[in-house]
């Protein structure tokens, strides 16, 4: 793993067990000798002005649904909220160097990117703190990787200012195609060893929720299995506005043909990133190889009831109103 990069005008350094989005220890005023004389010496107002000025940082416009327009939308969704292991390639615009760039669900201690050794530059879709774009905050962090020394780590996550989005980025001509892995593997490079790395992949091994793509179509998105606390789950990232999945999904239960087969029931939804994620409860002990038959005949009832623009019946706004009390958002 790439060490935390060092360079004043880079990321705060962690230090002393510092987390990701909090002060280091060595960025703290110091109360003695030489420091205190020199705040001392600080001209009346000038921290109030500092302050203001760092109020003045303008925001990033909230964005519902950032990954839209994205190739493959299902995916950026889906690693950053609902898989825990996934690694795929990306590649940017000439504007920006036509360099290929790996994207991770996750790093070691939340960080949002590293660059090794070998100059491979990783980036993380599950961090801490966002703005009001998702897109935005990880298009940031990518060029901000693009910019470190081998070796070195963005260990925070500031917020950004308005700026290129993945959109803007990204070359469309390489499509996202992430990986589901069983482990971490790539926390760490081919034959690097790194023993406090190690520990932490040793345990997030032992942690992680057995996850494994289904195949559905690809303008209805994602899904997955998953098993958790000894139970089975498939979790559908819809590739469609979060309204028009959810009167689908009502049209479906109103006729009773929501769920994916018989003890397998539809028992709410994700919101996240503008999009709908429906959870079924699989029958106990179903593997993720048992799935193409119902989920192929779901996807064509799901399909059908997506192109249905009819208003809803009331007993679909009974089953609307069922499926919202069930929902939870994500972010």
């Amino acid at each position: 793993m790439a060490k935390k990069n060092r360079r004043s005008s880079g990321p705060a350094q962690r230090a002393g067990g510092t987390r990701p989005g909090t002060r280091p220890a060595s960025s703290r005023p110091d109360t003695h000798g030489a420091g205190a004389d020199a705040g001392a010496a600080t001209a009346p107002g000038a921290a109030s002005a500092e302050a203001t000025t760092r109020q003045r940082r303008t925001p990033v416009p909230f964005v519902a649904r950032p990954f839209e327009g994205l190739a493959g939308e299902a995916d950026w969704v889906a690693v950053r909220e609902i898989v825990p292991s996934a690694v795929g390639t990306v590649r940017t615009t000439a504007e920006h160097g036509a360099v290929d760039v790996t994207i991770v669900s996750l790093l070691p201690d939340l960080m949002p990117a590293v660059r090794r050794e070998d100059g491979q530059v990783l980036v993380a879709l599950q961090t801490v703190g966002t703005s009001g774009d998702a897109s935005r905050d990880v298009a940031d962090a990518l060029l901000r990787a693009l910019e470190l020394e081998p070796g070195d780590a963005l260990t925070t996550n500031d917020l950004p200012e308005p700026g290129p989005r993945l959109q803007d980025v990204l070359d469309p001509a390489v499509p996202f195609e992430p990986e589901v892995r069983d482990e971490f593997d790539f926390w760490l490079a081919p034959g690097e060893h790194a023993h406090e790395v190690e520990a932490a992949l040793e345990n997030a091994n032992e942690l992680i929720v057995p996850t494994r793509p289904v195949a559905v179509p690809e303008e209805l998105g994602k899904a997955f299995w998953c098993r958790m606390n000894g139970k089975e789950f498939l979790r559908w990232v819809v590739a469609a506005a979060e309204e028009e999945t959810l009167d689908a999904l009502a049209r479906l239960a109103a006729r009773r043909t929501a769920a994916l087969e018989e003890g397998a029931r539809l028992i709410g939804a994700f919101r996240t990133c503008g999009v709908l994620v429906p959870v079924w409860e699989l029958v106990r002990g179903t593997e993720a190889d048992e799935l193409a038959e119902p989920v192929a005949a779901l996807a064509e009832r799901l399909g059908t009831a997506l192109r249905t623009t009819d208003p809803l019946t009331s007993d679909e706004r009974r089953a609307r109103a069922g499926l919202v009390s069930r929902q939870v958002n994500l972010r």
